[in-house]
Formats: structure tokens, C-alpha cells, sequence
């Protein structure tokens, strides 16, 4: 088997459960049959430095965009540092549009979708962010198809997710696809989360 390498953008002021949350599904996410780790979950920020993310949290990731590895799959978290800070980043855009056409998936939590809008990758897409950024979401990026009431949009290599607590039901989603029903249902119910698939 090999594993697939995930990796998740820190920036301050991030949402913790937009990224914390990911980080666990995936982290944890164990196949029944052999008990490997069908995941390397990495996080990643611009310079490599600690962040500090919504009330407070200091967190130091693994890389910086200079240093990561090869990334299979790509986690774009939201919340005020997304949505006020990074999508005036000039170089986050460039990096996560750099990003877009490398790996085998884009997904996004929460707000993180205005920063993929931004770097045109869900141009003529359907997407979804939390509910109360879709208007915003809409009136911004005209080229987007903008969903509402939904947890997650599967637009194949591009998965959005609603707020916050939505990128576990995506994450649990995105194994379900990659490693089939049981193993996702398996990670969950060690979690004590409840999904439905």
C-alpha cells in the first residue's frame, strides 16, 4: 500500500476545528485488514514558524512552503485568517493555485474556500463554505457554484465543506472514497463521531 501524504495549511488566526479536526480523521484512520496507516498527515504554514491560531492556540507546523514534501491531498482550513488575512496573501494564493494542479486532491473547510475561490480553482465549479460566508462566497466569485444546506460538495479532485465541524464529515467522506465504507465507519467509531455515509 502506499501512503498518501496530507497536507494541512496553518496561518494565524486559523479555526482550531478546521484543521484539528482533519488532522485527527486522518491521522487516526487505520486499515482493518493490515493495520497500516493509509495516511502522513503534515501541516504546513508560509515560513515554517509557529502560528497562532483563533483564541490563542500556538501551533508549530512540520514544514513551510519552501521545505514540504509531495502532497497527495491538500487541506485548506478557514475561519478570520482566511476569510480577512490570507486572501490578501498574495503568495498563500500562488501557492495553494501551484498546489491545485500537483495533487491528486483540493479540499477545503469552512471559510478556506474563499482562499481556493481566490486562486481560481473552483472556477465553474460547485462549492460550499459555512453558511454564513456562502452569500459572501457568491457575490466574490461569480464563476462559483455556490451550494447552500450542504456539509460537503465531491467535485471529484476539489472537495469544500461547510463550517467548521463539516470538514470531519468530509474527511470521513474522502476516506470512505479512497478506502471504501468500513474503514471510515471504523476511524468513526473509534472517535465516538457519528456519520452517516
Amino acid at each position: 500500500m502506499s501512503q498518501r501524504t496530507v497536507g494541512i495549511f496553518l496561518f494565524n488566526e486559523v479555526e482550531v476545528l478546521d484543521f484539528a479536526g482533519p488532522f485527527e480523521v486522518f491521522s487516526l484512520t487505520t486499515l482493518p485488514q493490515t493495520d497500516e496507516k493509509p495516511f502522513n498527515v503534515k501541516t504546513i504554514s508560509e515560513n515554517g514558524k509557529a502560528i497562532s491560531a483563533r483564541n490563542r492556540l500556538v501551533v508549530t507546523p512540520d514544514f513551510s512552503f519552501a521545505n514540504h514534501p509531495s502532497l497527495d491531498i491538500l487541506i485548506i482550513p478557514g475561519g478570520f485568517g482566511a476569510e480577512e488575512i490570507e486572501i490578501h496573501n498574495s503568495k498563500a494564493i500562488n501557492w495553494m493555485k501551484e498546489q491545485g494542479s500537483k495533487v491528486e486532491i483540493v479540499t477545503s473547510v469552512c471559510t478556506g474556500a474563499l482562499l481556493l475561490a481566490k486562486a481560481g480553482l473552483l472556477d465553474g465549479r460547485k462549492a460550499t463554505t459555512h453558511w454564513m460566508d456562502v452569500d459572501r462566497l457568491e457575490r466574490e466569485f461569480p464563476s462559483v457554484m455556490v451550494q447552500r444546506n450542504v456539509k460537503f460538495v465531491d467535485e471529484g479532485s476539489i472537495i469544500t465543506s461547510g463550517g467548521i465541524s463539516a470538514g470531519i464529515n468530509m474527511s470521513f467522506h474522502l476516506i470512505s472514497r479512497l478506502h471504501g465504507k468500513e474503514v471510515a465507519e471504523q476511524t468513526a467509531k473509534r472517535m465516538e463521531y457519528e456519520i452517516v455515509l
